[in-house]
């Protein structure tokens, strides 16, 4: 018996590859849904839906900057996170909309790099910034006489940029770790919109140095800003709680319910997206677990504010009267 060279054989092998991987041109996301009378209701929900993030976070800007009682680092935060919002599902909505606009849900492969780059980048800045959020509530209620020398406008502009450069530089690697991936043809992504995870998954190449850089970056970038909110909440609940009146820990309670609300809103529908993606083989709730995370979040976050904040609700009352006259 007559056995191949075992160089005739590696050559043959890797031409099989060569053949099975093309260059794609573009990815085929999820439908919102096959029915077709069913399109017009869902592109006027999701056109809905984006008017009023897009609304609700530019109201909270114009308010910050219209009152003057409000230039505050606490404000200031809150306005770099709702621009931030408006960013991220500006990111993802106007390509939805188009999918279900055109009947025909794909993304060029240009385009799906772009907005996994985008994605990446503005949902790990949300991420810092709920930490650097709880830091500011933490030097308010545990170090209120020192506050205005530690919040120093300089310390909150650099906190923004060292999380502007961090997550840039996260997007950037992973972007360009997805950009030697070979795709097999027809790639479907089973979302409504292109996440670094689930490209991953669909390419044919070997994704073993991309999988451990993208957990391990979630686990360091996510793991720290999460452990600095359960310290910083750790230490005012127990400096609230060693107040001697009741009204005195109800208004520094007050302070924090806002963005304790936004930080289990944006981590719990984190959480279901990892979750539903590593124990639900049904892409529908997948897609909808993600859509949590990048669309009903950012919807909320002013609507939580607004509610929960006398001073900003004042503000915004303001800028309304301001543009009717």
């Amino acid at each position: 018996m007559i056995f191949p060279a075992p160089h005739i054989s590696i050559r043959f092998i890797n031409n099989m590859k060569t053949r099975n991987q093309i260059d794609v041109s573009e990815f085929l996301l999820l439908e919102v849904t096959e029915d077709p009378g069913l399109q017009p209701l869902f592109f006027s929900l999701f056109l809905s839906m984006y008017l009023f993030t897009v609304l609700g976070n530019l109201l909270i800007i114009l308010a910050v900057i219209s009152g003057s009682h409000l230039h505050t680092p606490m404000y200031f935060l809150l306005s770099n996170l709702s621009f931030t919002d408006i960013c991220l599902s500006t990111t993802t909505f106007p390509e939805m909309l188009v999918n279900i606009q055109a009947q025909h849900s794909s993304i060029t492969y240009t385009g799906c790099l772009t907005q996994i780059c985008f994605v990446l980048v503005l949902s790990c800045l949300e991420n810092f910034l709920l930490g650097v959020m709880a830091y500011d509530r933490y030097v308010a209620i545990c170090h209120l006489l020192r506050y205005t020398v530690i919040m120093n406008p300089q310390l909150c502009i650099l906190m923004i940029l060292l999380s502007l450069s961090i997550s840039v530089v996260h997007s950037l690697l992973h972007s360009l770790m997805v950009l030697r991936l070979s795709f097999c043809t027809d790639p479907e992504i089973p979302l409504f919109f292109c996440e670094a995870v689930q490209v991953i998954k669909l390419a044919c190449s070997d994704t073993l140095i991309n999988n451990i850089l993208i957990y391990f970056a979630a686990c360091v970038l996510g793991g720290i800003p999460l452990s600095g909110i359960i310290f910083s909440y750790i230490h005012i609940a127990s400096s609230v709680l060693r107040m001697p009146s009741a009204g005195g820990r109800y208004k520094a309670f007050s302070t924090c319910g806002s963005h304790l609300s936004v930080v289990s809103l944006f981590y719990g529908t984190g959480f279901g997206v990892y979750f539903s993606s590593a124990f639900t083989h049904s892409s529908r709730k997948s897609a909808v677990a993600s859509m949590m995370y990048t669309v009903v979040t950012p919807m909320m976050n002013p609507f939580i504010y607004s509610l929960r904040n006398r001073d900003l609700k004042g503000a915004l009352r303001k800028v309304r009267s301001t543009h009717v006259q």
